[in-house]
């Protein structure tokens, strides 16, 4: 049995862990709740430019685009989105176990070499320069502070790569932020845009909660079934065909579809930095409930050591009065 001073010592340590532990839970709901601000301020627009996609196509049935070009796949670019730095639970894992099984079912298929990399986050970047992946160029930076116009040239480097036919794929990997304490991984085909399928997407997010726990979820999950059988009885509203395209389709396509693109490359970086964030503060928060689960466990095996020395003692005492 370890003595009072290892206990001691022991408590000390894990009390020192556990304000380490309880400090980076309140810095990640805090900047989960600026992460919570990005997704909601971009959501207006995301609204906005969907709703007249979604318009505009379905009464323009000749409507075509370079992007929807569906040719064989010979080459393949996979932008995956991982955080900066450790502690975040399963998060990176997760995203770089799906960027190797995604990468050997292709590699399998198309051959060595056939796959592009395009690394947001320093996890991912290191992970694929060590296997050897074919990485063109780093994002570290994008990974903590989500930026616009990164965003936007990446989307035009790979809106260019695919036009020219250097890339018959490109794919998208990383959490969908949909609550505190849900985050789905998610493999999404950037191009060839299917703009139907794409405009369809799951889009159901919980901005205001920042609980994760069981209770919450199930509570989401009750509400999301309700949404889904009123969405069921809702009368289909006819949509407003009398287009006048100037100065002519493939000119309105050029400009829409692109900033679709950029908006799909922001809003998948913007889900991956908040599930990020509700990933570490659940790891964090379940650290510092494990650390004061061992604390009370040490504080009660160094109450009863110090009573049992206490005993022993009080023994010692009675016994040498009784041979006196």
């Amino acid at each position: 049995m370890p003595s009072l001073k290892e206990i001691k010592g022991r408590i000390a340590s894990v009390k020192s862990t556990r304000k380490i532990t309880s400090a980076m839970k309140m810095v990640a709901s805090s900047k989960l709740h600026h992460a919570q601000i990005a997704i909601q301020n971009m959501l207006p627009y995301e609204t906005m430019l969907e709703h007249i996609l979604k318009a505009f196509l379905a009464a323009e049935a000749e409507a075509q685009s370079v992007y929807d070009n569906v040719r064989p796949v010979k080459r393949v670019a996979l932008v995956v989105y991982s955080s900066n730095s450790s502690l975040c639970g399963g998060f990176n894992a997760n995203v770089i176990r799906l960027m190797q099984q995604t990468v050997k079912a292709y590699t399998d298929k198309l051959g060595e070499g056939s796959i592009d990399v395009y690394p947001i986050g320093r996890k991912v970047f290191e992970k694929s320069q060590k296997l050897g992946y074919n990485v063109l160029g780093e994002f570290s930076d994008m990974a903590d502070k989500p930026n616009v116009q990164q965003c936007i040239d990446l989307a035009m480097d790979l809106g260019r790569r695919f036009r020219e036919g250097e890339v018959d794929r490109v794919e998208l990997i990383y959490h969908h932020f949909k609550s505190a304490g849900s985050q789905i991984l998610t493999r999404k085909t950037f191009l060839p845009i299917d703009l139907e399928e794409e405009l369809d997407r799951d889009h159901e997010r919980d901005l205001t909660s920042m609980v994760a726990t069981k209770e919450s979820q199930e509570y989401l999950k009750k509400r999301e079934e309700e949404r889904h059988e009123e969405h069921k009885h809702e009368e289909v509203k006819p949509l407003n065909d009398n287009f006048i395209v100037e100065p002519d389709m493939d000119t309105v396509l050029s400009r829409l579809i692109p900033k679709m693109l950029h908006l799909m490359v922001y809003t998948a970086l913007l889900d991956s930095n908040a599930s990020e964030h509700a990933a570490r503060m659940v790891a964090m928060q379940t650290a510092t409930d494990n650390a004061d689960e061992l604390l009370r466990e040490l504080n009660l095996q160094y109450n009863k050591s110090r009573q049992q020395a206490i005993t022993s003692e009080l023994l010692d005492i009675v016994g040498g009065s009784v041979n006196n």
